[in-house]
Formats: structure tokens, C-alpha cells, sequence
């Protein structure tokens, strides 16, 4: 009599996929760990913590209340002025992008290289943007500002695509049908659609380009960076916590502020 095999059940192949799973991640953590050149606790880390504990309880209350070009108030404006002038310019720009890379606007082939060149500039991070910016503009706020502007294109484009891709492409049939060129059906079937969400979309990148511009002057491309840098080498942690915390409560009220708006334009 012969024994018939039954093949393996999926409850079998999926338990022996976990396993598998856990198997690679378990692997990946334990090679991280080992490549990790941790050399244990610096000897100067007491004397560090007990100066930052000094700085928080007793922030520089001079350089808070500078008003020159060399006090906080002037590097907070700069950082805000370089995140909206960035977001700005990404906003304007994105928009014949994200055309250019919607399925329903441009047709299937067309719309994959656009979506290809988005990403290309989505892989670009604003430091090193800032970076080629520094060498083409020169040091400052310009710099910071093109490194915005062109690194937020890639998410924008991206967002704004896919709110396109989404509209109603009733309207935009109804124009074409009544003889409508190319830019009444920009401005009379697109736009008004998709205003709303690409209000929502930028809002959302300027509260992300608000945190980035905090630290292009690290590169020397404008901003609350470069005086928070100085801070930390010079070790003055009083200066240093006094930017931190300014810092930390200018993005909160960008970030209430702006959310606030989103939610009224998306209802």
C-alpha cells in the first residue's frame, strides 16, 4: 500500500516565513551591533553635563535680548524668512512637476519620468544642496533658501501628483470637450480642485523646512545654525540652551499655528 505525502500546509509556510523573518532580523541587529566602535564614556562627560545643567538654569538672557544683527531675535526671523522664502519658491515650482508626473493629465510613459525626476530631487538632502548653493551664491541666507526650495520640490511634486491623480477628471473632459486650451484647463479645471490640498501640502512642508533651516547654518547657509554650532564648541551652554529653547517653542507655535490651518482647508 503506498503512502500518499501530503504537501506542506500554508499555516506550515507561513509559520517557516516568520521564523525566517525573525531569523534576518535578529541577524541585522546583532551585525549592527558588533560594526558599532563604541568606546565607552568620554572623561570630560561630567564636567559637559553639570555645565548644560548650568545653561538651562541660567540661559543668556543678554543675547536673547540683542537686537542687533548679531542677537537670537535676528538669527529666529532669518530662520523663519529662509523657511517661508524656501517654501515658497518649492510651492510655485512644484506645480508643472506634479503635472508633469500625474497619470491622468500626461499619460502613463510621460508621467514615469516625471515621477522619476521628482524622486531624483527628493534624493538630494538640504545640507548638501546647501553645500553646492554655498559655492554657487556664496555663504548666507541665499544659499539656504535655493536648498530649500529645490530639495521641497520632490515631496511637494510628489504630494501634489498624487492629488491630481485623484481630482475628478470630469471637469477637465467637460473644458477640453468645449474647445478649452491647456491652461483654461490648468486654471479652471485643476487649480480649483486641488487648491485646497496643495495649501495643506505646503503648510506641511513649511513646518518641515522650519526645522531645516535650523540647522543649514551648520554649513554656513544662514540661519539659527551657525550661532548654535559656535555655542556648542565654545562650550557656552547657557548661549546654547537659550537657542535650543527658543527654538523648540518658535516651531511649536509655527506647528499649532499650521495645523490649525490645514485642518479648516481640508474640511
Amino acid at each position: 500500500m503506498q503512502s500518499t505525502i501530503m504537501p506542506p500546509k500554508k499555516e506550515d509556510k507561513g509559520r517557516l516565513l516568520r521564523i525566517l523573518g525573525y531569523i534576518i532580523f535578529i541577524s541585522l541587529l546583532i551585525w549592527s551591533i558588533q560594526s558599532l566602535n563604541y568606546r565607552g564614556i568620554a572623561i570630560t562627560a561630567q564636567g559637559t553635563i553639570n555645565g548644560m545643567f548650568q545653561g538651562i538654569i541660567s540661559p543668556d538672557f543678554d543675547y536673547l535680548t540683542n537686537m542687533t544683527i548679531d542677537g537670537l531675535p535676528y538669527a529666529i526671523l532669518e530662520t523663519l524668512a529662509i523657511a517661508i522664502a524656501g517654501t515658497f519658491i518649492s510651492g510655485i515650482l512644484a506645480i508643472p512637476f506634479s503635472i508633469f508626473a500625474a497619470q491622468n493629465i500626461v499619460g502613463l510613459k510621460t508621467a514615469r519620468v516625471g515621477k522619476f525626476i521628482i524622486t531624483m530631487i527628493r534624493t538630494f538632502p538640504e545640507l548638501i544642496l546647501a553645500l553646492i548653493f554655498i559655492a554657487i551664491v556664496g555663504p548666507g541666507a541665499p544659499a539656504g533658501i535655493l536648498a530649500l526650495g529645490i530639495h521641497s520640490i520632490g515631496m511637494l511634486g510628489k504630494l501634489y501628483s498624487e492629488a491630481i491623480e485623484s481630482m475628478e477628471i470630469g471637469v477637465k473632459e467637460a473644458i477640453e470637450s468645449v474647445g478649452g486650451n491647456k491652461l483654461e484647463v490648468l486654471f479652471r479645471a485643476i487649480l480649483p480642485q486641488i487648491a485646497p490640498e496643495f495649501m495643506s501640502y505646503t503648510l506641511f512642508r513649511f513646518e518641515i523646512n522650519m526645522r531645516a533651516a535650523s540647522t543649514l547654518g551648520l554649513v554656513g547657509a544662514g540661519g539659527i545654525g551657525a550661532p548654535l554650532l559656535f555655542a556648542i564648541r565654545s562650550r557656552a551652554w547657557d548661549r546654547t540652551f537659550t537657542i535650543v529653547i527658543v527654538l523648540v517653542i518658535t516651531v511649536t507655535i509655527i506647528d499649532f499655528i499650521s495645523g490649525r490651518i490645514r485642518k479648516n482647508l481640508v474640511k
